[in-house]
């Protein structure tokens, strides 16, 4: 979509018609500044309509990428419209659960289309008594287990990269990819 010219577009406040009596029957002067017009007239409506612009549900589709940067969202311009409105939408929500077990099913199912299930603490832990002894070390790994969601096939590369950046530093992420969900889950 192009907002700088669009043919025919009429302007909703016509500089020749606020110009003073002395100019309202000049032809040149009317000339001229319907020609200012036609190129104020994409300026005026994209003002007007300025709101939606940041709304990534009614903002135009070459314009959600800029939105995307705006909040530190994905925007992947292969995805469908409806995908990358959705991501931008929710990219402030994924970042505050970021690095969380929440966080990451939600962005590989937002992302990828690929259900997910995360097991794991990544090694954190902590007593409730000072002084005393901590507990038994957990395990320092993260399982993530995806299987087919909205897409029909795991691209297990793209999972793992997403995971990559979405883990935590100090942790190890293993993935592996399922047919279906896990025995014993309904998801």
């Amino acid at each position: 979509m192009n907002r700088a010219a669009v043919p025919g577009l009429p302007s909703r406040h016509p500089i020749g018609e606020q110009l003073p009596a002395l100019y309202a029957e000049d032809d040149f002067a009317q000339r001229f500044t319907a020609g200012l017009d036609t190129v104020l007239a994409p300026v005026f409506a994209t003002l007007d309509s300025l709101p939606s612009y940041f709304d990534p549900r009614l903002a135009p589709a070459d314009f959600l990428s800029w939105l995307a940067s705006w909040v530190g969202g994905v925007d992947d311009p292969r995805w469908p419209v409806a995908l990358r409105r959705e991501a931008v939408a929710r990219a402030v929500e994924l970042h505050r659960r970021r690095g969380t077990r929440r966080g990451l099913t939600e962005a590989l199912r937002l992302v990828l289309g690929v259900s997910a299930e995360v097991s794991g603490d990544g090694g954190a832990t902590w007593s409730r008594t000072s002084g005393a002894e901590p507990p038994a070390a957990p395990a320092d790994e993260v399982l993530v287990r995806v299987w087919p969601g909205r897409e029909a096939v795991v691209d297990a590369e793209r999972v793992r990269a997403l995971v990559r950046t979405l883990c935590p530093v100090h942790t190890v992420c293993r993935v592996e990819v399922l047919s279906g969900p896990p025995a014993g889950e309904g998801k």
